[in-house]
């Protein structure tokens, strides 16, 4: 008997969870499922003979000690910023741990004394990052073995909502952290192009848009994802020339959402003063110049250049920011504003389902020709519950830990899906679950 302690039972747990109770009675798995709200974990579990829900606080040290002890696996589904907590435990008592979060400084860390203790810490096996690696990296060594060079290496992957449910002007519902939507782009985006190293700031995140087809569900844009330049040698395209990751939204997105962001109303360094009292109206009326008898949608409009009749405006209007509504939240960062107004807005209906895009675009030569390989995914979500996201992070991190547990996963150490030992069992058994990436291949030049 095998046990695995999930630790987190958030929407992106949900296919991971049944995933492991399906499996239990094949593999000999007992699962229990900790998290916060021990109803929210009894919902998961699902009365299964084979779970097992508690109510579970990192910040109890003891109770981590406990439940980690009677573990083989943990996987934690828990904020990124816990994690290192979870994994200090699991070196300590030997066990292995599974998550689908980036790994951090903290977890880095604990390689050498996880190698010693035989043990693994398997980090970023989620859909972006994760699916993004192993599939990325499947094509990447195709092409290295067969002898080709590997000029150029470009990928973009979007949460949105399926088209079947695109009701609303921008094209848009949340399928993930609505907080990290909102903060989408802060800092600075570097990549490279052509063997030259780029930095768009912030505010210029949301104007450098390329444009995709992908497969049968249209046209999109992509604006650039933080720091491309890191994953250079953790692909190892070391002579690469171009290098870009960005993230996937429907046209005309990125071109609303950048009024927000020039206005500083997604900012989450700073608060509000007084902001329970002021209205959505006021929260705009404050980033802009005074003028005596000008209504406030011509001022906006006049302040960045839009028409008041233009689709960007449209989106504004529907999304309520104008409306004379209280914000009703007390010392409010400007970011989380934008959330409570959006929230209820981009959030799923019951009859919705969300949708995966992901497309990698890589330019190598092969015999002096010049090849281009585009490689697309496309995932529709079950239902709110399983949902696109749901099963795309969920997934591939059930799949990692039955690996580990049939012994078909002998690694130790602080790990990515970088490696054919990891990606190729876990994308040959996506397929299965209609995870699967369609390629074309073109002549460039010869």
């Amino acid at each position: 008997m095998k046990n695995i302690l999930v630790l987190g039972a958030g929407m992106s747990s949900s296919s991971l969870i049944k995933y492991l109770l399906d499996h239990s009675a094949e593999y000999g798995w007992q699962v229990a499922l900790g998290d916060i709200s021990r109803e929210l974990a009894l919902q998961k579990i699902d009365g299964h003979a084979n779970g097992r829900a508690i109510e579970f606080d990192v910040n109890d040290a003891q109770q981590l000690e406990t439940e980690v002890a009677q573990a083989d696996v943990v996987v934690s589904m828990l904020p990124a910023h816990m994690h290192p907590v979870v994994a200090r435990r699991c070196v300590k008592l030997h066990k292995h741990m599974i998550t689908a979060s980036y790994v951090s400084d903290e977890v880095k860390q604990l390689d050498e004394e996880a190698r010693k203790n035989g043990v693994l810490l398997l980090n970023e096996i989620g859909v972006d990052p994760g699916i993004d690696h192993m599939s990325a990296m499947q094509v990447i060594d195709r092409i290295k073995n067969l002898g080709g060079k590997l000029r150029s290496f470009e990928s973009a992957t979007g949460g949105l909502i399926a088209p079947e449910y695109d009701n609303n002007p921008w094209q848009y519902k949340f399928t993930w952290n609505p907080r990290n939507v909102v903060t989408a782009g802060q800092g600075v985006s570097r990549f490279l192009h052509n063997g030259r190293i780029k930095y768009i700031p912030y505010h210029k995140i949301f104007k450098r848009l390329d444009i995709i087809e992908v497969l049968d569900v249209g046209q999109f844009e992509v604006y650039p994802n933080r720091d491309s330049l890191k994953y250079q040698k953790l692909y190892g395209l070391d002579d690469i020339g171009t290098l870009f990751r960005g993230t996937i939204r429907r046209p005309g997105y990125s071109k609303a959402w950048d009024i927000f962001v020039q206005l500083g109303m997604t900012e989450a360094s700073y608060t509000i003063k007084d902001s329970e009292n002021m209205t959505y109206r006021d929260f705009v009326n404050s980033y802009l110049p005074y003028e005596k008898n000008v209504p406030l949608e011509t001022k906006l409009c006049k302040h960045l250049d839009l028409d008041e009749n233009s689709e960007e405006m449209q989106k504004l209007k529907w999304s309520g920011i104008f409306e004379s509504e209280r914000i009703g939240l007390k010392d409010a960062t400007p970011a989380c504003i934008m959330q409570s107004l959006l929230e209820p807005k981009w959030q799923l209906e019951p009859a919705d389902k969300d949708m995966i895009v992901m497309q990698h675009i890589f330019q190598y030569e092969f015999d002096d020709t010049e090849k281009q390989i585009t490689s697309s995914l496309v995932v529709k979500g079950r239902d709110t519950v399983h949902t696109a996201m749901a099963i795309t992070v969920g997934v591939p991190a059930a799949i990692a830990t039955k690996l580990l547990l049939t012994g078909e996963m002998p690694l130790t150490g602080v790990q990515i899906p970088t490696r054919a030992a990891i990606y190729e069992p876990v994308l040959a058994e996506l397929a299965d679950h209609g995870v699967k990436f369609v390629e074309e291949e073109t002549v460039l030049h010869e």
